[in-house]
C-alpha cells in the first residue's frame, strides 16, 4: 500500500500571484502590458477563471513562466475539480456500466 498522500491541486493563478506580488508588479500595470482587462488578470490571480492557452502564452511573454507548465497545472486543477462533483462522478459511473455491456 502506497503513502502517497493526495494533495489538492493549485490554480495556476496562486502560483502566479504569488510571483506577482514577489515581483512587486501592480497588477494594472501587468495586465495593460500583457493586453487584457485588470478584471481578467484579477480573476485569474484569484483563481475565479482558468487560464486559456492564449493568456497562458501571455504570462509566458510577461513573466517567463513557461506556457506549457502554467497549462499542465490547469489541466491537473480542472481534473481535480470534475472529480469533486458527485453529480459529474456519477454520470461517468453510468457510462462506463453501459460501455462495459456494448
Amino acid at each position: 500500500m502506497s503513502n502517497h498522500i493526495c494533495q489538492r491541486p493549485i490554480h495556476p493563478g496562486e502560483m502566479l500571484k504569488e510571483e506577482v506580488e514577489y515581483r512587486n508588479i501592480k497588477q494594472t500595470k501587468l495586465a495593460e502590458q500583457m493586453g487584457i482587462s485588470y478584471k481578467i488578470l484579477n480573476d485569474i490571480l484569484n483563481c475565479r477563471r482558468p487560464l486559456t492557452t492564449q493568456t497562458a502564452m501571455l504570462f509566458e511573454a510577461a513573466l517567463g513562466i513557461s506556457a506549457g507548465l502554467l497549462m499542465k497545472i490547469q489541466l491537473e486543477y480542472n481534473m481535480f475539480t470534475a472529480k469533486q462533483d458527485s453529480s459529474f462522478v456519477q454520470r461517468l459511473e453510468n457510462i462506463r456500466k453501459y460501455a462495459a455491456i456494448l
